[in-house]
């Protein structure tokens, strides 16, 4: 049986554990900023390109997974953008400029729209204060004594009350 553990000192099982999660933590971090892997085919690219435009007559899909005929004839004339050497960029700013901003899938990350983007994250950070500030709030009380919060004019409200219950080893007799 092993004794207690020197104050400050970590044992190797949560230093591995700290390590493995530093280092899942970093592998995401640069999985994210790297962004999607580049696509090699003209399909490929087509298919990326349309994925984040909107279809303008189902509008709860994109030009990608669209089957109307406007769909398949905006993937005809991305592939034709593509292959004069266009940008995905330039493509879609083509589109905006024709349908106007609604016809991108993910709102634009500026101006008003930053808000899409930024809420969700702000709205996490407030759930973690408000529970480190109830958290707090619970714990703190955890040391008084149950008898430290009554006034003395409680205290003897209580123990008048308590005079009048008749004690039972009186009634056992």
């Amino acid at each position: 049986m092993t004794g207690p553990r020197a104050p400050g000192r970590v044992s190797v099982g949560a230093a591995i554990l700290a390590l493995s999660l530093l280092a899942g933590a970093a592998a995401l971090t640069v999985v994210a900023f790297r962004g999607p892997a580049r696509t090699s085919s003209l399909q490929d690219r087509v298919h990326g390109v349309a994925s984040t435009l909107r279809c303008p007559v189902c509008q709860n899909l994109s030009v990608a997974d669209s089957p109307s005929r406007l769909a398949q004839q905006m993937r005809g004339t991305i592939a034709a953008e593509l292959k004069a050497g266009r940008t995905p960029e330039q493509i879609r700013a083509e589109f905006v400029g024709a349908y106007g901003e609604w016809i991108l899938l993910s709102p634009p990350k500026h101006g008003i729209d930053l808000v899409a983007w930024a809420g969700p994250a702000l709205m996490v950070l407030g759930g973690l204060v408000v529970a480190g500030v109830a958290l707090r709030r619970w714990t703190a009380g955890k040391g008084e004594e149950a008898g430290e919060a009554l006034s003395q004019t409680d205290r003897g409200l209580l123990e008048q009350a308590l005079s009048k219950i008749p004690d039972e080893t009186e009634e056992v007799r």
